[in-house]
């Protein structure tokens, strides 16, 4: 040992060099050959780790501890195996690592943070943050920050909560660009646009001052602030700006796999069903290695449904049934995936197989029976069957009293003429309001629209109860109480009688309007004209017998001289010739007989045929005056087939241009 003790002590100093000097190669190999001498040294078994983790090597450093586990226990060298695992995306693996660990140091807690984050659980991970800024004073509390504000922007992104004001200062672009998140998940895509702005100057003006950043690298860094400008303006409407960003950001290529993706997955969602072969390229991009540990699991859910659209606008169907089913097995009780699959459907004319898909769903996630069954609902009004799409309507508890789903109710009972089941809607309702919400607006609207609704199907005895509820909220309502007493006219002329002492006197009525005035003024739509007085004017005298006119004779209309009083008139005389049932048409590319073509000499066999002289004449196949319409079938001439009317009018109209189609939205 004493011999061996001079060599080893130079490897040490070798090690402790090449640690400053962050040359961790050659360390890990001075570190070798000290256990090449002695194979369970502690200190070189955690000096190897620590450079296998310096030089990236996660995966061989976590084979090593494990295959060390007797030297190595799990409170020297926990932190590391926890680390190795999380760099390696075995977060659940790490998380049970660190949680057996007994000592919780700042270090551990920072790992802890990171694991919790990746695995969505925000509210514990915002209180280890907590804990860590409040407990520690280093020279990480920026970091520590940024962190924490990253937790709060993700809680108000995918959880839709209102994020905890901490009072954190945006002294950096990080902290900026993560308050401009948190701004756009709540909705104020205004002031989340001023904060990205500004995030970009705070960034503009750190990298400048570093003279090795070059402009390359100041436009890699401000690529995903760029993106996220571009989606907001996206959700703004702004389409065609975001788009030209988008396509910047893509030109950049970010090493930054997770912003490829969710960039693409934009730019695919601008173009929907248009632009296909772009959406084709850019999905390649939604793909890459290493994508679903850089994106949280609704990011990875948008993709894949954007995914199945796509496939499903270009007809590739298998593929699209494909991504659904895995959508389906992730997240069984996801509505999306199986409406997706319903328009796929669609699309391919199974409409009854859509609806029982949409059924089965339904039943099975009650939860998400609400826009389930408005699909339903829609399938069945776009194959008639109209009752069956209110009994779906009515089922749905959530929106039953909504005054849209009233509103549709009514409108598509009246379609079908059911004026009974529309009143029982309006009936159902206004006790619902009644019971729930009595006095409110939308319950004197509701009362106000069934009574006019049976008056106008004639149901005056029964809108009388509901003019009478309106009448006694307001006693002044002149137009109401005329409706009730023009009701109970039909009904009981008694009560309409003593109702009638309640409208207002004449008296009380009259505005004092100049009739003469209102009539010749610019804007009378009818204007009476006055007599003009002649002077002079002397009354008509009585007419003689020999001031009346006398009445010419009408002369009767000329016959033609070929006209036989016995024969039937043509019934079809009056109709062009081109549409009577006779006519055979123009002959068209039958050409004359062509006499003396052909060689000298020759004769044509069917001349003898055609020649009229030498046959029999046969009879006219046109009735002649007075010989009554023929009976024989053989010389009747068929109907002229018509042609569509779309054919006809393709050949009457002149050719149109075609016109560009726009862009449409997704």
């Amino acid at each position: 040992m004493a011999s061996g003790s001079g060599p080893v002590s130079a490897l040490w100093t070798e090690i402790n060099r090449c640690g400053q000097n962050g040359d961790f190669t050659r360390a890990l190999k001075a570190v070798n050959k000290i256990l090449h001498e002695n194979r369970d040294d502690v200190t070189a078994l955690r000096c190897k780790i620590v450079c296998l983790i310096q030089n990236g090597s996660f995966k061989e450093a976590l084979n090593f501890i494990n295959t060390h586990s007797k030297s190595l226990t799990s409170d020297m060298i926990g932190f590391e195996k926890a680390y190795c695992e999380y760099r390696l995306n075995r977060v659940e693996q790490a998380l049970k690592t660190i949680q057996g660990i007994p000592e919780q140091t700042d270090k551990l807690k920072e790992l802890y943070g990171q694991v919790l984050y990746r695995l969505e659980r925000y509210d514990e991970c915002l209180a280890v943050y907590k804990d860590l800024i409040r407990n520690s004073q280093d020279d990480y509390e920026e970091e520590r920050k940024t962190n924490l504000s990253a937790v709060l922007a993700a809680q108000s992104t995918w959880e839709n909560t209102l994020p905890e004001d901490l009072g954190l200062l945006e002294s950096s672009y990080e902290l900026c660009y993560n308050a401009a998140c948190c701004l756009i998940g709540q909705g104020q895509l205004s002031q989340a646009m001023q904060k990205l702005q500004k995030a970009e100057e705070l960034c503009r003006k750190s990298l400048a001052e570093d003279s090795d950043v070059t402009e390359e690298d100041i436009d890699a860094e401000l690529a995903i602030i760029h993106s996220q400008m571009a989606y907001v303006m996206q959700l703004q409407g702004r389409t065609e700006d975001a788009l030209q960003l988008y396509n910047q950001v893509i030109k950049l290529k970010p090493s930054d796999v997770g912003l490829l993706a969710v960039t693409a997955n934009n730019i695919i969602t601008i173009n929907k069903d248009q632009n296909v072969f772009d959406s084709k390229k850019k999905v390649k991009l939604t793909s890459a290695d290493g994508v679903e540990h850089k994106l949280a699991k609704k990011q990875l859910q948008a993709i894949e449904i954007n995914k199945a659209l796509l496939a499903m606008y270009t007809n590739q169907a298998d593929q699209c049934n494909k991504l659904l089913a895995s959508l389906q097995t992730q997240n069984p009780g996801h509505p999306r995936p199986v409406l997706i699959q319903v328009a796929q459907l669609c699309r391919e004319k199974q409409h009854n197989k859509a609806i029982e898909l949409l059924q089965r769903f339904s039943d099975k996630h009650p939860e998400s029976a609400s826009g389930i069954k408005l699909t339903m609902a829609q399938l069945y009004v776009t194959q008639g069957h109209v009752t069956k799409a209110c009994d779906i309507l009515k089922s749905i508890e959530e929106f039953k009293y909504k005054p849209g789903m009233i509103s549709a109710l009514i409108t598509m009972y009246t379609h079908e003429e059911d004026i009974d089941s529309a009143i029982d809607v309006f009936t159902q309702a206004i006790q619902y309001y009644q019971s729930e919400k009595p006095g409110s607006a939308i319950l004197l609207s509701l009362v106000r629209e069934a009574a006019n609704y049976k008056l106008k199907y004639g149901r005056k005895k029964e809108a009388t109860t509901d003019l009478e509820q309106l009448w006694k909220q307001n006693t002044n309502d002149v137009h109401t109480l005329a409706q009730l007493i023009s009701a109970y006219s039909l009904v009981d002329q008694d009560k309409a009688k003593a109702l009638s002492k309640h409208l207002p006197s004449p008296d009380t009525m009259s505005f004092n309007v100049d009739v003469d005035e209102l009539e010749n003024s610019h804007g009378a739509t009818y204007i009476r004209k006055k007599a003009a007085k002649v002077v002079g004017e002397s009354q008509p005298k009585e007419q003689g017998p020999e001031d009346v006119k006398k009445k010419k004779k009408k002369k009767k209309g000329k016959l033609p001289k070929i006209y036989d009083p016995s024969s039937t008139p043509d019934p079809e005389r009056w109709l062009p010739m081109r549409e009577r049932s006779y006519y055979r048409g123009k002959k068209k590319g039958k050409k004359k007989e062509q006499i003396g073509r052909g060689t000298q000499g020759a004769t044509s066999g069917a001349s003898a045929e055609l020649d009229a002289s030498k046959t029999v004449s046969s009879p006219p196949t046109s009735p002649r005056p007075g010989s009554g319409i023929g009976t024989s079938t053989s010389n009747v001439v068929p109907p002229r087939q018509q042609k569509p009317a779309a054919a006809a009018a393709a050949r009457k109209k002149a050719p149109q241009k075609k016109k560009k189609g726009g862009k449409g939205g997704w």
